[in-house]
C-alpha cells in the first residue's frame, strides 16, 4: 500500500510538471503577435520565440537523457526548473527600456534559455509516465493523462495573452510581463513542492544490473547496441519532428491569420487579438476534449489504432481547411474569463476545421513516444533523451510554414506543410512503428 502510494505521488508530480510545459511552450505563439509589432518583423522572423524554445530542444535533448541516467528524475527536474527560472527572467528583460537596443536578441536568448528547461522536463515527464503505467496501452493512458493538464494549461495561456495583448498593433513586450510573472512564479512553487516530494526512481537499479549483464555480453558477442539500433524508434523521432509541426503550426498560423490585416502584405482578416485569442484558445480545448478521451480509452485502444485515426481525420480536416471557400462562415465561442461569458465571433469555416485538428493533435504525442520507445528496455531513458531533440521540428516546420506564407502572400496555402507531416504520421503508425529488431537484447 505504501509503495502504491509513493508511486501515485510521482505520477501527480509528472502530471504537474506536464502542464507546466505547455504554460510556458504555449507563451512563444501568442508572444509572436507581440514580435510582430515591437520590432517590426515578418512572419518567418516574427516566431523567433519558438525557434530559439524549440531549437534548444536539439542542443539539451541528449544531455538531459544522460542527466536523468547519472542523477535521476528528481534532480533532474529540479535543474531544470532553476533554468526554467532563469530563462522567464531574461524574456521578460528584453521589455526593459534599457534593453530596447537588443531587447530582440535578449528576447531570443530568454526563449533559448527556455527551451532547455522545457527539454528537461518533458525528458523527465514522458519516460517516468510510461514507466509508472508499465508501459504498452497503461503507459499511453497516463501519459494521455497528463496531456489532458497540458492542453489545459494551453488554453489558459492563450485566453491570458489575448486579453493582455488586445490590439496587435500596439503590442509590446511589457504586455505579456503578468504572464511571464505568472510562469516564474509557477517554478518557483514547483521546485519547492518537488523538493519535499519523493519520488522513486524506478529504472536505476535495476538498470545497473542490465548494464553490467550486457557489458558481459558484449564481451563475448563484440555488438554494441543503443537506442538508434531500432528501425521503429528511428522513424518515430522523425514522426515525432514532423507531429511538431502539426500541433505547433496549425494554431500559430489561425492566430497570424486572423490577426494580420488585410492590407498586409500576407494579408488577413484584422480581427482584434483578444477575441482572436479566445478563438485559438478553442484548439487547445480541443485537444484537452481530445486527451481526456485518450485518458479515458488509452487503457484498451493501442497506440497504433489511435493514432492511424487521427492522422487521417487531420489530413482530411487539413485539405477542407485549406479549400473550404473563405465566403462560407460560422460562429465560434470563445469564453470571456474577466466577465465569465461566452462570445461568439464569425470566421470561415475553414479556420472551424484548423481548430478541430487539435482533437487529432491531442493523443499523438504519447502515442508517437509510446510506439517509439515500445521494447528498447533499459535504452529507453537514453532514447528519450533523442526523442526530445527532435521537438525541435517545431522551429524547422514553424519556419518552413512561414516562408511558405511569406513567399505566396496566403496564410492558407503555407498549410501544406502540415498536411504532409500528417501524412508521414499515418506512415508511421500503420507501417513504421513496427519493432524488426526484437532480436536485439534489451534485459527485459
Amino acid at each position: 500500500m505504501s509503495n502504491q502510494s509513493k508511486q501515485w505521488g510521482a505520477i501527480i508530480v509528472m502530471i504537474a510538471l506536464f502542464a507546466m510545459i505547455a504554460f510556458v511552450t504555449n507563451l512563444c505563439s501568442p508572444m509572436a503577435v507581440i514580435v510582430k509589432n515591437q520590432f517590426g518583423a515578418s512572419n518567418l522572423e516574427s516566431q523567433i520565440g519558438n525557434y530559439g524554445n524549440f531549437i534548444a530542444y536539439l542542443v539539451m535533448g541528449i544531455p538531459a537523457g544522460m542527466l536523468i541516467k547519472k542523477c535521476g528524475y528528481k534532480k533532474t527536474a529540479l535543474l531544470a526548473l532553476i533554468v526554467g527560472i532563469v530563462g522567464i527572467f531574461v524574456q521578460w528583460m528584453s521589455g526593459w527600456e534599457s534593453m530596447e537596443s537588443c531587447a530582440f536578441a535578449v528576447y531570443l536568448v530568454g526563449a533559448f534559455i527556455g527551451g532547455f528547461c522545457m527539454c528537461m522536463l518533458n525528458t523527465v515527464v514522458n519516460p517516468m509516465l510510461n514507466i509508472l503505467g508499465g508501459g504498452g496501452n497503461k503507459g499511453n493512458q497516463l501519459i494521455q493523462i497528463g496531456g489532458v493538464f497540458n492542453s489545459a494549461a494551453a488554453v489558459a495561456v492563450y485566453i491570458l495573452m489575448g486579453a493582455l495583448i488586445g490590439d496587435a498593433a500596439k503590442a509590446k513586450v511589457t504586455d505579456a510581463t503578468p504572464a511571464l510573472f505568472i510562469a516564474m512564479a509557477i517554478f518557483v512553487i514547483a521546485f519547492v513542492v518537488i523538493l519535499f516530494t519523493k519520488i522513486d526512481e524506478p529504472e536505476q537499479a535495476a538498470e545497473k544490473k542490465i548494464e553490467e549483464a550486457e557489458h558481459a555480453k558484449r564481451n563475448t558477442t563484440g555488438k554494441k547496441y543503443s537506442a538508434f539500433s531500432f528501425r521503429h524508434f528511428k522513424l518515430g523521432i522523425l514522426a515525432i519532428f514532423l507531429y511538431m509541426g502539426i500541433e505547433v503550426g496549425v494554431p500559430t498560423y489561425i492566430l497570424q491569420y486572423l490577426t494580420a490585416e488585410p492590407t498586409a502584405a500576407t494579408p488577413g482578416l484584422g480581427m482584434d487579438a483578444g477575441i482572436v485569442g479566445l478563438i485559438v484558445a478553442v484548439y487547445w480545448l480541443m485537444m484537452l476534449v481530445g486527451r481526456f478521451v485518450g485518458g479515458a480509452i488509452g487503457g484498451k485502444v493501442s497506440s497504433k489504432q489511435m493514432i492511424t485515426v487521427v492522422s487521417v481525420a487531420s489530413i482530411v480536416l487539413i485539405l477542407f481547411g485549406m479549400f473550404a471557400p473563405e465566403s462560407w462562415m460560422v460562429s465560434i465561442p470563445g469564453v470571456d474569463w474577466a466577465n465569465v461569458s461566452v462570445i461568439w465571433a464569425s470566421v470561415p469555416v475553414g479556420i472551424f476545421a484548423f481548430i478541430l485538428v487539435g482533437l487529432c493533435t491531442s493523443v499523438m504525442w504519447g502515442g508517437i513516444f509510446n510506439m517509439a520507445v515500445e521494447g528498447l528496455g533499459k535504452y529507453t531513458a537514453i532514447a528519450s533523451g533523442a526523442f526530445m531533440t527532435m521537438v525541435f521540428g517545431c522551429a524547422v516546420m514553424v519556419a518552413i510554414q512561414a516562408l511558405v506564407a511569406d513567399w505566396t502572400s496566403n496564410y492558407l496555402i503555407s498549410y501544406f506543410v502540415p498536411l504532409g507531416c500528417a501524412v508521414y504520421i499515418l506512415y508511421y503508425a500503420l507501417i513504421g512503428s513496427k519493432n524488426v529488431n526484437t532480436d536485439i537484447p534489451v534485459g527485459e
